[in-house]
């Protein structure tokens, strides 16, 4: 892309545009709309949980909660969301040991909702009921297959991997 210099801005040529393959009147690559990240919102809070790497509560992230939800859409949509890191916190196993169990930030916790939401009808189609899914032979060539039947669904497929 040339870019033609006037004064001290920098502005594209009008034909700058021309080898992009979106079309330019779209302003987000991804339609996401913003009832599904209140929704996913709601699911999150119902839920509970403790704050992640950035400290902020469920409560802390109600105090400003329009700025949180139209940041997060935002990002969501043109592609620019990426997760913050995750808090450590190790918890105890049955045998007495230790393991570590990743806690994501509240705003993380929202957008992996909508992610599923979105996700998850699309790919269930997959592990409908099928001749094959009661073959004991076929489900052993395909491993998620076999955990999804096992666990109910592809949440339980993923859960369990």
């Amino acid at each position: 892309m040339e870019l033609d210099r006037r004064g001290c801005v920098v502005q594209p040529r009008p034909w700058a545009n021309r080898q992009r393959e979106e079309p330019v009147d779209e302003a987000k690559p991804f339609n996401i709309p913003k009832r599904v990240v209140w929704k996913a919102f709601k699911r999150v809070k119902a839920n509970q949980g403790a704050a992640g790497v950035d400290k902020q509560s469920i409560a802390g992230f109600e105090a400003d909660l329009s700025n949180n939800l139209y940041k997060l859409w935002n990002r969501m949509c043109s592609g620019s969301y990426f997760p913050p890191p995750v808090r450590r916190v190790e918890i105890p196993k049955a045998d007495g040991g230790m393991r570590p169990l990743g806690i994501p930030t509240v705003t993380d916790r929202i957008a992996q909702e909508v992610a599923r939401r979105y996700l998850e009808p699309h790919l269930e189609r997959c592990f409908t009921p099928t001749p094959m899914a009661t073959d004991p032979a076929a489900l052993q060539s395909m491993p998620c297959a076999r955990h999804a039947s096992a666990a109910g669904g592809l949440t339980g497929c993923l859960t369990s991997m």
